[in-house]
């Protein structure tokens, strides 16, 4: 399966650029999410979405990159601003893509609607030296309070009710980092987000508290297995 992969213009940035006008539609977490991203890095955004992220990194960072998703209406959405997109499972597929081809992996509230969410961060982890993921926090104050209250969470960052969100997995920070830790990855940068999406001090000191969602930077420590040795003929 070949992968497409973004290729600027020699001398231009801009190639296929649809200008400022996808930047300023950025939500503020993909804002803080693509200053995190070095400038001319390969990019993989799993669960690209309408490719915006993607397009953004193309035109100001200098990025090469490719979009997942498994939404044809997305997709086409993102084609249509010249973002190069690839249709696939992110639980059963991403073994199409080979190890260390990408410098930077980005999985953007994307996690938590994840059947296989394991398999998905050990794919991440092979795929790319370093990984970017954001999702929502469980354990944000309001969320306690609706669930003493005696009803499911609802909020900026988790705004389906019960019976129609996508979500199936919720975490905590602290769960999720211990789960980060747990699969061999470090994390080299927490940003805690208050429920506007932008970081604040008191998300910063007590995130697992007071954080809507987080931003995760991580170092993946991913080795390829070593070729199993031929068993000796027997005499």
């Amino acid at each position: 399966m070949t992968i497409p992969t973004s290729h600027p213009s020699p001398g231009s940035s801009r190639a296929g650029s649809t200008g400022d006008a996808g930047s300023g539609r950025l939500r503020p977490d993909q804002r803080i999410i693509s200053s995190l991203v070095p400038t001319g890095s390969r990019v993989l955004d799993l669960g690209c979405g309408d490719g915006l992220l993607l397009r953004h990194l193309m035109d100001e960072r200098d990025c090469l990159g490719t979009g997942v998703d498994a939404a044809t209406d997305e997709l086409i959405t993102a084609a249509a601003m010249g973002v190069p997109v690839v249709q696939l499972d992110l639980d059963a597929d991403l073994g199409e893509f080979h190890d260390d081809s990408y410098d930077v992996v980005v999985l953007s509230r994307t996690l938590q609607a994840v059947p296989r969410p394991g398999e998905v961060l050990r794919q991440m982890a092979r795929i790319g030296t370093t990984l970017i993921v954001s999702m929502p926090n469980f354990g944000y104050w309001r969320n306690r309070l609706r669930l003493i209250s005696g009803h499911m969470p609802v909020s900026r960052d988790l705004p389906f009710q019960w019976h129609n969100t996508p979500n199936v997995r919720y975490s905590t920070v602290a769960d999720l980092e211990a789960w980060f830790a747990a699969e061999g990855l470090d994390v080299l940068t927490r940003i805690s987000l208050a429920e506007h999406g932008r970081p604040t001090r008191g998300a910063r000191l007590a995130p697992n508290l007071l954080a809507g969602s987080t931003i995760h930077v991580l170092r993946s420590n991913w080795t390829p297995t070593p070729p199993a040795s031929p068993v000796p003929e027997t005499p």
